[in-house]
């Protein structure tokens, strides 16, 4: 007659079996065959010490299955326990605004031997060198880079170009008949049917003088000051596919991301045109051609914070997001930041996006003031350069991000850890390393892309 104690460590066994086999197999279903070796190795090994001591004879064997029992079971407590949580977190509030001329796609449109280069480098001589290096390169989307592809490439400039096309409908006719709405349901219905649009998130913050570029960089709105009187920002964020953002950064990245700057920006120009039709003022901020620093309007409208990678973290798709706003004065109810300290927390102890980094451009250190505000600063200039010898935006900190995996229930239970408690972050971040890799290599094509 098995005792209880033999019983509960029967259970616990196959129920360790059960959920790391199952693990295993969401692994192999995402196409991460080193997790899921490790899942099924583990799905083997884990429950044999239970059984062991579930079927011995032999003196204290029932104490010690006892003490294997409550170091499991107290473990799993402790882990999602709340701890180290910081009620005090609040996200920083730049001091100024950043000029737009000063952003490497801006001083990527320079053109030597034009009166505009000539006078950005008058007045910001210690970038010239910088600048200059990735000059001497072919170019994003160029051939001649090392991970050229015409076929990738030629999608991927089929996407931007037709950003390009949708520039002059950022804005528009106001009707001058107003529409009567309340802040509540047309908040709610925008988001909804962003949603619907494709949108995996939406929200709103009222905009802020910090969210606005102080001077307009790119193209006609190069020199001129950003004049923008709207009350609201809404942000939206779409998804990019994990699968062509785990090649990185290989072509297959650029195109994914040109096209979700598409797919980004055709929600943003659908709802501003929406709200102008209703008699209200609305802009679209898309590729190219922001008024707004968009991870700043989405980490206020409650969508994330902002990681070591300088890039918006979402909950549950980390950074695998591209992102647009519309600023518009309609009425509308604003969501609050999410000032969560937990994120912030984990990427302060992962740095794994430093480590993978090509260009070294992301740091290793804690956040430090600058600005007046604490936070991460990469090294904008050789980012760029790599992208200018690569022809991609190269994207490998996104693709070794743990908040990046799928958003599925074996990922979010990690992630509710990670949010829960500061003992779990340290576990969380040692098993990504051990079942994902501390590098993770360059996934193979989706083989669709082949050609």
């Amino acid at each position: 007659m098995l005792s209880i104690i033999s019983i509960l460590l029967i259970v616990t066994a196959l129920a360790g079996f059960l959920i790391i086999s199952w693990a295993g197999l969401v692994s192999l279903s995402e196409k991460e065959p080193r997790a899921a070796r490790w899942f099924f190795f583990l799905s083997v090994l884990a429950p044999l010490p239970y059984l062991f001591l579930a079927f011995a004879d032999f003196p204290y064997h029932s104490e010690i299955g006892i003490g294997l029992l409550v170091i499991t079971y107290g473990k799993l407590f402790i882990f999602f326990v709340p701890a180290g949580k910081n009620k005090s977190y609040r996200q920083p509030v730049p001091a100024k605004q950043i000029d737009e001329r000063d952003t490497m796609f801006s001083r990527n449109e320079l053109k030597p031997g034009t009166i505009e280069f000539d006078e950005y480098y008058k007045n910001n001589p210690g970038k010239k060198n910088a600048d200059d290096r990735f000059r001497k390169k072919p170019g994003l989307l160029k051939p001649g880079t090392t991970q050229y592809n015409p076929f990738h490439f030629a999608s991927a400039d089929a996407s931007f170009e037709t950003i390009e096309e949708l520039r002059s409908f950022v804005d528009g006719t106001v009707s001058g008949e107003q529409v009567s709405t309340e802040p509540e349901k047309i908040t709610r219905y925008i988001k909804s049917w962003s949603k619907k649009l494709g949108a995996v998130d939406c929200g709103v913050t009222e905009l802020k003088k910090y969210h606005l570029y102080s001077v307009g960089g790119r193209a006609e709105r190069r020199n001129k000051p950003v004049v923008n009187n709207h009350k609201y920002a809404i942000a939206f964020t779409v998804e990019m596919d994990r699968a062509m953002i785990s090649s990185a950064p290989r072509g297959t990245v650029v195109m994914e991301s040109g096209q979700q700057y598409l797919e980004s920006g055709k929600i943003a120009l659908q709802v501003a045109a929406f709200i102008r039709k209703l008699g209200y003022e609305a802009r679209a901020h898309i590729d190219g051609n922001y008024q707004v620093v968009c991870p700043l309007v989405a980490r206020d409208a409650g969508l994330g914070e902002i990681g070591r990678m300088g890039l918006l973290m979402t909950p549950k798709l980390g950074s695998r997001v591209r992102i647009s706003v519309v600023t518009t004065n309609l009425p509308l109810i604003t969501d609050k930041p999410l000032h969560e300290y937990s994120m912030i927390d984990f990427c302060e102890k992962c740095k794994k996006c430093a480590g993978a980094c090509p260009s070294k451009a992301i740091s290793f250190d804690t956040r430090t003031e600058i600005g007046g505000v604490r936070r991460w600063q990469i090294n904008q200039e050789a980012c760029f350069t790599l992208w200018c010898n690569l022809g991609t935006d190269c994207a490998r900190c996104i693709s070794v991000c743990p908040f990046s995996h799928p958003d599925n229930t074996l990922h979010n239970v990690v992630r509710f850890g990670i949010k829960n408690s500061s003992l779990f972050r340290i576990a969380a971040l040692k098993l990504d390393n051990a079942f994902y890799g501390r590098k993770p290599a360059t996934a193979p094509l989706p083989g669709w892309t082949e050609i």
